[in-house]
């Protein structure tokens, strides 16, 4: 393996990734554990999480499940409080996310405050107590916070997932400036509309359809399209982003108005 590509690697390091019990964070667990890395997987519920840990094990990987729900600080101290038996974090995928689909005059305050807190708060103490415990073990790290290119521009239905999206990147932003003397890197990854088994019967519809014809591409991100900026923003391969915001959309974000 030539040097460039050995710094994609992430042998010897750990890794948290939280909303792991589906999606995104199901694939992300995945591919970090092939990267070399031991992979802590964090969902509200770790039961739901044994298989992954199972699947990754039957890789030839290293995994683990942690009980996290990323709305309350004590319970994000305690799953830090767990994997300190690994040691601090190397690497924090902040994947946790939920959303509210309805128009913007049906939406309830429930709503807004159910996908702030756990997009927007959850983010931040996560994030937060990661660099506590990264500073404390006298290391720098990577902190990867998965917004969404509804973080940069907007579309009906989903008013308070944009309006938590585009906190999250302008979080990462204030993060990378506070923590970039300690060596530790804040970035955002910006997927575009991803298929996934959640999402896949709509995509394939002919609404869909309707929304693949205007993204410049004409095509739908698949989850592998995440893998090498992942895999950037985690690994020494960025050792010199810090406060970036990477989209993966296929110019969706680009398209004209």
């Amino acid at each position: 393996m030539s040097d460039a590509l050995s710094r994609f690697r992430l042998d010897g390091r750990t890794v948290l990734v939280t909303g792991a019990s589906s999606g995104l964070g199901t694939h992300f667990a995945h591919l970090l554990a092939s990267a070399g890395a031991r992979v802590a997987v964090a969902a509200r519920r770790a039961d739901k999480l044994q298989a992954l840990v199972d699947s990754i094990a039957a890789a030839g990987g290293e995994a683990r499940a942690l009980s996290l729900d990323v709305t309350h600080s004590a319970s994000v101290r305690n799953c830090f409080d767990e994997l300190a038996s690994w040691g601090a974090p190397d690497v924090v995928v902040n994947n946790a996310g939920i959303t509210v689909t309805r128009p913007l005059l049906e939406q309830t305050e429930e709503d807004f405050d159910s996908v702030i807190e756990t997009n927007l708060k959850g983010c931040w103490l996560v994030a937060t107590e990661a660099a506590r415990r990264m500073v404390a073990a006298g290391r720098g790290g990577s902190i990867v916070n998965i917004a969404s290119i509804l973080g940069e521009r907007v579309a009906g239905g989903v008013a308070p997932y944009a309006i938590s999206k585009a906190g999250v990147v302008q979080t990462t932003k204030v993060m990378a400036l506070e923590l970039a003397r300690y060596g530790i890197r804040v970035n955002a990854l910006l997927p575009g509309y991803v298929v996934t088994d959640l999402n896949r019967d709509f995509l394939t519809s002919d609404a869909g359809d309707k929304l693949r014809s205007r993204i410049p591409s004409r095509r739908f991100g698949e989850l592998t399209d995440l893998d090498g900026p992942l895999l950037l923003l985690a690994s020494d391969a960025g050792a010199a982003m810090s406060g970036s915001t990477v989209a993966v959309d296929g110019a969706h974000l680009v398209s004209s108005l």
